[in-house]
């Protein structure tokens, strides 16, 4: 085994360059660029969106708008522990639905139970919405018209066409 002397002159620099530098010898540092601070504003982390039929809750509402937020590492990996998605893999997509669901309707607590219910119309659209907004970060999908051939673009986050 090998043993290092340090000399006092080595240390000395060291020591020298981590002591704090007074204020006044401080270069400011440069301000953050306008398109950085843009960059920053503009990530969404919550979409807005509009079922094809709607969530009917016990006392027979129509649940149609809602929310979704971006999902998290965590929102990945939960229901893979969950006992429900072990039995039935197929659950998966209920379960991470419901974790992300923020609120559907005046339904703040959007669960499993809420999901399952759901016309399965609904559920591919939102499996879909989930799928858009997590790997492609926006809503809108190129189209085309099957009448016309016409190509175009579309939100798929609920708006109607001739609404602002």
């Amino acid at each position: 085994m090998r043993r290092r002397t340090v000399t006092s002159g080595g240390l000395d620099e060291v020591l020298d360059g981590l002591a704090p530098t007074p204020p006044a010898a401080r270069e400011e540092a440069p301000a953050p660029s306008p398109a950085r601070d843009r960059d920053r504003e503009e990530l969404r982390t919550e979409f807005d969106f509009e079922l094809p039929r709607g969530y009917v809750d016990d006392e027979g509402q129509v649940h149609r708008r809602g929310s979704m937020r971006l999902a998290t590492a965590r929102d990945e990996l939960r229901p893979q522990i969950d006992l429900r998605v072990k039995e039935n893999p197929a659950y998966l997509s209920v379960v991470l639905l419901s974790q992300v669901i923020t609120q559907l309707g005046t339904i703040t607590d959007v669960h499993a139970g809420v999901v399952e219910r759901m016309y399965a119309t609904d559920v591919a659209f939102l499996q879909d919405f989930y799928r858009r907004i997590n790997s492609e970060g926006h809503t809108h999908a190129a189209v085309t018209c099957p009448l016309c051939h016409g190509s175009f673009e579309v939100d798929l986050s609920g708006g109607r066409l001739g609404e602002s």
